[in-house]
């Protein structure tokens, strides 16, 4: 109670310091401001949001970044709903950034890309490499927001690239079944977001 009496004394000591040096009598009588402070409803839109992670093998870590509305940055790591890593990529992707988590749902856009991959890969056999790329709507997975990010819905329009060259194996074509020697794959896409 004391300190609230402090903070009331003070801000009339500083209102009156105003008043003196020059602010005029009107401005001193207006009405003051609501001190209530001004929040945006949950289920406003953030719609700036952009999303690119990238990875350099098949492995289920990626690094990524969010920009616009949403700054943050951290890993991206291909999970099952139980939280347990899925190397196959093929359920859920759970952002870890700085600020807390949340999901997304992958599955249709794995779908996509392994069939993209078995029609489209290798681009060039001669040189036993290739480019496939998918383009799905990824959406965040509900309940799945941790930190900043608790109560997150919405989601991405992702295209993922992969970029590859693998190894050539002697006496055979090129069939994609090689190791690769270098790979790139690169998630990237607009986003809508509600918190």
């Amino acid at each position: 109670m004391t300190n609230k009496l402090f903070t009331l004394a003070g801000a009339t000591a500083a209102l009156a310091a105003v008043t003196v040096l020059g602010c005029s009598a009107a401005t001193a009588s207006a009405k003051p401001v609501s001190a209530k402070p001004t929040t945006v409803p949950a289920t406003a839109p953030i719609t700036a949001a952009h999303l690119t992670a990238y990875a350099t093998d098949d492995g289920p870590t990626e690094q990524v970044i969010l920009t616009g509305a949403v700054g943050d940055y951290g890993q991206a790591v291909s999970v099952n709903p139980d939280g347990s890593v899925d190397p196959e990529h093929n359920s859920q992707l759970e952002l870890r950034l700085q600020h807390g988590t949340f999901r997304l749902d992958i599955a249709a856009i794995d779908k996509a890309f392994v069939a993209a991959m078995a029609h489209r890969f290798p681009s060039d056999p001669a040189t036993c490499s290739g480019s496939v790329a998918v383009t799905e709507h990824v959406p965040v997975v509900a309940g799945s927001g941790t930190g900043s990010y608790r109560g997150a819905s919405g989601g991405f329009t992702l295209t993922i690239t992969l970029d590859e060259v693998d190894k050539p194996t002697a006496g055979r074509p090129c069939d994609g079944s090689a190791a690769f020697l270098s790979q790139t794959i690169v998630s990237t896409g607009p986003g809508e977001l509600r918190f």
